[in-house]
């Protein structure tokens, strides 16, 4: 039963997703990702940060517009994980330093 408990507030695409980026497995990530049709349906709002901030995690390396997107829509909505919460600061600190937006990556840099 604590299975299924643990399912209920914890998605197993996004755990598995999780699983595969900890082997730096990109492709494998979005493979799993990808399972999940309608995100805004699909999951409650917690896990929706979750899956906007594995977004922005793989595609930093390709797009940094779309991976800032994606950590302001994950930090908006919300991680449970004080320490996920900062990485997702602290990503889009680097992000805003490298388009030269100083003062805004300082800011996030104190509150990461």
């Amino acid at each position: 039963a604590g299975v299924f408990i643990f399912l209920y507030f914890k998605n197993e695409f996004i755990l598995l997703a999780f699983l595969r980026l900890r082997k730096q497995d990109f492709d494998g990530a979005k493979k799993w990702l990808d399972k999940i049709k309608n995100p805004e349906a699909a999951l409650v709002k917690k896990q929706q940060g979750y899956y906007s901030y594995l977004h922005g995690i793989m595609t930093m390396q390709d797009n940094m517009n779309e991976s800032e997107k994606h950590f302001k829509k994950a930090i908006a909505l919300g991680l449970s994980m004080k320490h996920d919460l900062a990485m997702a600061k602290l990503n889009l600190a680097g992000i805003a330093f490298s388009k030269r937006r100083k003062r805004e990556a300082q800011q996030l840099l104190t509150e990461a």
